[in-house]
This record gives structure tokens, sequence and C-alpha cells, in this order.
């Protein structure tokens, strides 16, 4: 028989630091009760120092919660009070410093009061799990085990798992299925040696970027440039990074493995350079003293001259030919050309590949179980677009080992080490196949994880070596392919750049919505990467700039994100050509198209099967119109969905506008829809964009009824099954509404009041006001008396005449012209 799943009733986390008070936030994030314990305060309430962790919490960017108010549901516990708590805990997650005779008294001291079956994990970052198990009593070691998130837990996909020598292992079944499906981790076992995977390999190549950047000359601006989105890895690059981590963190865990791996060829790198030791000495230790490697003296970022050891402004570029020789999306053809390059910065980036690829072919076998787990764990812990096996196999894996196998004859690497004996070997073409990847240990290719968690992702992390196929196509378009994994639910996906709406995808939807109608059960909307869709039209204008990519979970993910949403509100703009057809003069056209918009979203909203809305990522504008007219939206906590086409001077003409109309009058229950309304008017007017799925739903987007899943693999299966679900009920397409009360006159002078005063106080301009008065015009039902009932016909057809008297002021056009030629939003 099956063992029994875990059941997760709560949580506890020993530890209210950086690190402990975050993963309790992505506990409560997913709706896991959760006890946050601290040392007892010196003064005060005893719970002081776990209460102010908490509050700052509310404050952190990028947010570690969901919604604020989640972190009222942490419960506040310290060690001299509550250790009785943890009984009635399933699990508990021990996050304090990282040192061993601290964790080992904290060890002794819980263990008496933990519950017959509870796990006990210690989120260390790269202390041996065999030590630290030692500190419990023997009968207990059976459940313990290292649990190791990335900072920070909410964004960071990875979760390393790793056994001690007694752990059960059902208990890591228990576990990894737990991790993957309540919080939406991706997991990976890695053996118990210093820093496990992704530290230890992410570390190294961050050292080996150090020590070729010193080599070379190269300033450390420069080398963020060449190291970031160029090569495939996060905008912060490399020291942008470290300052993010912290240099002390970063320090700490250098030193681990200086003190740990003795034996290890590289270990003469494992050191903290002089530079970086003086900067923490001073106190300089990156964005948390806002100092470090860069700080910002009024509007210059400043950088550390390592020539002079002070700061100067930053101005480091990567150099034109190397950008071409990176931009080149052959990598065989790219590799070749930096490993031929003089160029210093050509070798440089050939040295840091090299000496990682090096690294990672000797070290393996003894820390990951197969190939598909190192290259993971760097994807998942450290951000690369590519694993660094994947990188070399694409590159072709005999001409690389032969090249690293040249330099370190002729002592160009970092150690003289050979090559293990299985890169060389004849037949050897990569580590990855269909069938699984390369495990040096028993010298074989492991499949994937058989755990019954991973049944519900048809579709996991793509890995390069593996066949991928979707399911079978129904019909494809130019704009979209409709088909099905085998079943009776048919899927509509969009072929366009960042899943962009125009006429090709409206016409393409409209088709799968009757193809489903004919011979499916239902029809889902889901897209096989994200986004969901920006709503922009790219194809059109040419020259013009592309939207920017979804924020990086290591940047300051929503400092920007009003500025963000304006600039991918362009959609408003571009909808369909819409753009174009306005640069031309067709505003005939472009009202045509508006219109085949508005039919799109009411056949969703009316179709005779079921609709669902698979949402991972951005949502915008036309995006969001789609999700809120389908039966259901499944969403990752990870959406950001929004209605954001004020940003260049129009407003929701796709039904958005009506939606809200309509949610405002269900939410009144026939009492006053004011409130309701002018909190649907604020979203709109200000654009906007929920900071997740549950911001969402508590702005509007997403509605009660609505799903938030915690990982995007799992998206599909479970938008699958809200669609059988509706089905087997006997599913209906919602009765068309032929009585809608509207505010009319009276809740459009309200609104215009709020609007005159903000002009009054120079927060808006003129033509702000103009838009925003339209928008309170749509959605109060127009020029009518308050209470008059009307049809949603009557909503999108003010929406329609309002857009359509937006884009023919100058005002718009030279908003949407700027957005266009520069991604900036205009203000005038």
């Amino acid at each position: 028989m099956p063992a029994h799943p875990l059941m997760v009733r709560k949580v506890a986390v020993l530890g209210a630091g950086v690190m402990g008070a975050q993963i309790a936030a992505h506990l409560v994030n997913a709706n896991v009760p959760v006890i946050l314990f601290e040392l007892v305060a010196k003064e005060g309430d005893p719970n002081g120092n776990v209460l102010k962790a908490v509050a700052n919490l509310k404050k952190l960017e990028p947010s570690p919660l969901a919604v604020k108010e989640r972190a009222d549901l942490i419960e506040p516990a310290n060690y001299g009070q509550h250790l009785e708590l943890l009984r009635d805990c399933d699990i508990v997650i021990e996050a304090i410093s990282e040192r061993m005779d601290w964790k080992e008294d904290l060890y002794h001291k819980v263990a008496p009061y933990l519950g017959a079956h509870t796990i006990f994990a210690s989120n260390t970052s790269g202390l041996s799990i065999n030590k630290l198990a030692g500190a419990f009593p023997e009968q207990q070691r059976h459940r313990f085990c290292g649990v190791h998130f990335f900072n920070p837990p909410r964004y960071m996909h990875l979760v390393e798992l790793i056994a001690c020598t007694g752990t059960d292992p059902v208990i890591l079944d228990n576990l990894e299925r737990f991790l993957v499906t309540t919080l939406g981790k991706g997991v990976i076992r890695a053996k118990d040696t210093p820093n496990f995977i992704a530290n230890r390999v992410g570390v190294f190549s961050m050292l080996a970027t150090i020590y070729h950047a010193e080599r070379l000359g190269i300033g450390f601006d420069t080398v963020d440039a060449l190291t970031g989105s160029l090569i495939g890895r996060p905008r912060s690059a490399t020291f942008r990074t470290a300052d993010v981590v912290g240099l002390d963190t970063f320090a700490h865990v250098v030193h681990t493995m200086r003190d740990t791996l003795p034996e290890d060829p590289w270990h003469k790198f494992y050191g903290v350079p002089a530079w970086l030791q003086k900067l923490i000495e001073q106190g300089a230790l990156g964005q948390k003293t806002r100092k470090g490697v860069y700080q910002k003296i009024g509007r210059d970022i400043q950088v550390i001259d390592l020539k002079t050891g002070a700061y100067r402004v930053s101005d480091g570029k990567a150099d034109e030919a190397i950008v071409e020789i990176l931009k080149n999306k052959n990598p065989t053809e790219r590799f070749a050309q930096l490993h031929a390059s003089d160029h210093p910065q050509a070798q440089f980036i050939w040295a840091i590949f090299r000496d990682s690829f090096h690294y990672c072919a000797l070290h393996l076998e003894s820390i990951a179980s197969n190939a598909r787990d190192l290259d993971f764990a760097i994807r998942w812990g450290f951000g690369w677009d590519t694993g660094p096996f994947e990188i070399w196999q694409s590159a072709g894996w005999r001409q690389i080992a032969g090249w690293i196998a040249e330099d370190i004859a002729a002592g160009k690497t970092m150690v003289a080490t050979p090559l293990p004996s299985w890169v060389l070997e004849s037949a050897r073409t990569g580590v990855h196949k269909p069938e699984g990847s390369y495990a040096p240990e028993s010298n074989d290719y492991q499949p994937r994880s058989s755990l019954a968690v991973y049944q519900r992702q048809p579709f996991p992390d793509k890995l390069l070596g593996e066949e991928r196929k979707y399911g079978t196509t129904i019909f494809e378009t130019d704009g979209v392919r409709c088909w099905h994994t085998g079943d009776d639910i048919a899927i509509v996906s969009f072929k366009s750049r960042m899943h962009a709406i125009g006429d090709d995808v409206l016409q393409g939807v409209q088709q799968a919505i009757a193809e489903a109608e004919h011979n499916y059960i239902g029809l889902v909307l889901w897209q096989i990467e994200p986004p969901f869709s920006v709503g922009a039209n790219l194809k059109k204008s040419s020259g013009s700039k592309a939207p920017p990519a979804p924020p990086s979970a290591l940047g300051k993910l929503f400092k920007s994100m009003k500025r963000e949403a304006e600039s991918l509100a362009l959609k408003a703009a571009r909808q369909m050509g819409v753009a174009d057809q306005l640069m031309a003069g067709k505003l005939a056209e472009v009202e045509h198209l508006v219109e085949q918009f508005q039919i799109t979203t009411q056949m969703l909203k009316y179709s005779m099967v079921p609709t669902v809305a698979a949402v991972d990522g951005l949502a915008l504008g036309g995006g969001c119109e789609f999700v809120m007219h389908c039966d259901r939206a499944v969403a990752t906590l990870e959406s950001y969905i929004g209605l954001v086409e004020v940003g260049v001077g129009l407003l929701p003409a796709g039904g958005g506008c009506k939606e809200f109309a309509m949610r405002a009058a269900a939410d009144a229950k026939g009492g006053d829809m004011s409130p309701f309304l002018q909190k649907y008017f604020k979203a709109v007017a200000m654009a906007e964009v929920g900071r997740s799925a549950e911001h969402a739903r508590e702005i509007g987007y997403l509605r009660v009824t609505d799903r938030i899943v915690m990982n995007r693999f799992e998206l599909l299966e479970i938008a699958k099954a809200e669609v059988r679900a509706m089905a087997a009920a006997g599913y209906r397409p919602p009765m068309r509404a032929k009585a809608i009360p509207a505010l009319g006159r009276s809740g459009i002078s309200t609104i215009r009041a709020f609007m005159e005063n903000m002009r009054a106080g120079g927060h808006i301009s003129e033509h702000d006001y103009l838009i925003g008065t339209k928008v309170a015009t749509v959605m109060c039902g127009g020029d009518i008396e308050g209470g008059s009932l009307v049809d949603e016909q009557w909503f999108l057809d003010l929406e329609r005449q309002h857009f359509m008297e937006l884009i023919a002021t100058e005002k718009t056009q030279a908003r949407i012209e700027q957005m266009l030629k520069t991604g900036k939003p205009l203000r005038n």
C-alpha cells in the first residue's frame, strides 16, 4: 500500500531573521498556519523580537507577502514561553544563524517538545546535515533532514532537500509533495556536501568571475554588463547580485567552502578578496547598508574601482563586438567566436564558462545525483536561463571538452586537475537525453522522479535533450494553436511574442470556442511559457520597443510596477494593430477591431462550454479582460494582473469597464453601489496591477471563485480539473444580464468632484482629468438618471465610443507615439 500522505496542519519556524521570517511569510501565502519563534525580548513584550520581524515583512520590497495583511496570520512565539506549541506542528523548520554550536543548543532545547510524527528540517545553507542530526536523540533522527530555501523564498523556485544517513525515505517523499504542491517549489535532492549544489556551483561561478575580472583588469561594472542578460543570467549579474545577497552573507558561504573543502582542487580560490574584506569591515555590506560594490550618490550610481580603491561613476559597457557575438543564437558558433577572439572581454567570458564547466564536471558525482539536478539547481536557485551542462551540450559537447582539455594542458585554467574520463568518452555528445540525465556514480541516465506529485505536471520545466510534444493539434493559425492532450478538453495557446493579442489571435480564439462547443467539454486558455498576455500586438509597428521582460525576483520587483504597467499599456494603442491603423488615420478600422475584441470576450463569457483562463505571469490590458470574461480563472500566485490602458491615454474597451460595473452592482446586493464602483474606478484610473494573484483578487480582477495555485507547472492540470467540475455539474452559461443598475449622472459627478480636487492640487493634468471623466462615464452607465437599468451592450457601446473619442485626441496620440518610440509614458 502507498504511504499515507503528509497532512500539514501547522508549521513552526525557528528563527525570525531574514530567512525565517520570509519562510513564515510564504507559508501563510499558501494558507498554511505558522508559528514563528524567536528569543525572548530583553524588555517589553516577550514576543517583541518576533513581532518586530513580522512588522518588517510589510515593509520589504519585493514583498514576501502576497498581500500585506497576511503578516497578521503569523502566530508569534518565543523559546521561553511557548515550546509546548511545537507538539501540534507537523513540520518544524529551523532557520537560525549558521553557527553549528547555536543550532545544536537549540536542537537539544526543542527535541523534547516535538510531536511523535513531527518532521524537523534545517534551513542551513551549507552545514553538514549529518553533523546537525547528531544533536538529535537517536530515536528522532529518522525525522530529520535539510530543507534549504533560497532568498527571497516567495520568488525563488528552488528548495534543496538533503537527507541524513538515517532519514526515513517516506518522510522525504512526503515533504517533497508538500514543498512542490503546497508551496510551489522546485525540489532538488542534494547530497550532504558543503553548500550542497546551487551555492556550491553558483558561488564558485562568482569566485571565478571575480578572479578573471581581476586577472584581466576588467571593471566590476563592465563585468556586470557582460554577465547579466547577455549570457542568460539575471539582470543583477555578478556584483549587483552580491550586493543584493549581502557581501557578508556571500563571504560566509565562501568561508564555509574554505573551511570544509580542504581537499578540493579549487581550495586556494575559496577566499574573500582583500578589497571585499575591506568593504565588509567598513560596514559596506551591499543593498541592506546602501553601500557595497555599488553605491548611489544623488542620481549617480558609483562602483568601487580596484585600481584606486575609491568609488567612481559606473559607466562600464560591453564592447559592441562582444555584444554581437553574444547575440548569435547559435551556441556552437557563439562559443567558437568567443574561444577564438583575442578581445579581453571575449577571453573573460570564455574563461568563466570554461572554468565553471570544468568545476561542474569534476564535482557532479560528489554533489548531485545527476546532471539534471545540477542544472535545475542553478536555474532555479541562481536565475540562469540555462544550466551549465545544458549550455555546454548545446554548444557542442566534444568541441568544448576538447578546448577545456587543451587549456588545462596549457596551464590556462584555474587548476590543472584533468577532466573526468566520462566527459571525454568518444561516444558522448552530452549529459541530457530523452531517457534521462547522466549520473556518473551509476554510469547511466536517470529519468525524472516517479513521485505521484509530478503526475500533476503534464509539462514540467523543460530541459535540453528531452523530447517535448504539446499534445495533438486540433487546428493552427498564424495567431493560435488549438490542441488537446488526448482527452475531451480543448486548449488554446497564443503564438505571438509575449502572447500579444492581435486580430489573428482574436479570430483564433473565436474559432477555438466554436470548436470546443461542438467537440469538447470545455476550453482552457493556457500558454506554454509565461506571460499569459501583455495585450500588446508587437508585429505591426517596426522599430518600436518591445515591452520589458517580467520583473526579476531579485530586482526591485514592484518599486517600478506602475511604470512597467504603463510601458506595457501600449496594448491599448497597438491592440490588434490599433497603433498602426491610428497613425494611418484609419479610425473606422480601429473601431472595427475594438468591436471584434468585445465580440471575443463576450463569446468567452457566454460559450456553451466552460472557459477557463490559466494565468501565469503578466496578464495586462486585453489579457486581463480575457481573464475577467472566462467562467473561471486559475492563476499562479506570481500572476500580475491589471487594466493598464490609462497609461497611454485610453480606457479598457474589451469589456473591462463593463465587467467592473457589473461586479459593483453585484457587490452592492441591491444597496448603494457607489463605494464598490469607486473602488473599481480607482483600479482602472490608476492602472493598478496586482502584486500577486491574491492582490489581484483584492483589487477585483479575480473573483472569489477563481483559484490560486502555487506551482505554475501544475496550472494546466488544475485548470482542466475546473473545466471537468463545471461540465460534470451540467454547465450552462450565465444568463445575459438585461437590467444592470447604473449610477448615471450622480455617480459621474461624485467621481469628477474627487478628480477636480486632484487637478487643483496639481496631481493630475487636464488630459488625465478628461481620461478619468470618460472612464467614470463608461462605468457609471453614461448620461442617464441614477438607478436606470441597462444591459451589457449598453456598457460595451459606451466603452467603444469613449475609447474612440480619446484615441482621436492629440494628447492621447502624443502619449501613444511617445510610448511607441521610447517605451516611457508621457504626462501631458
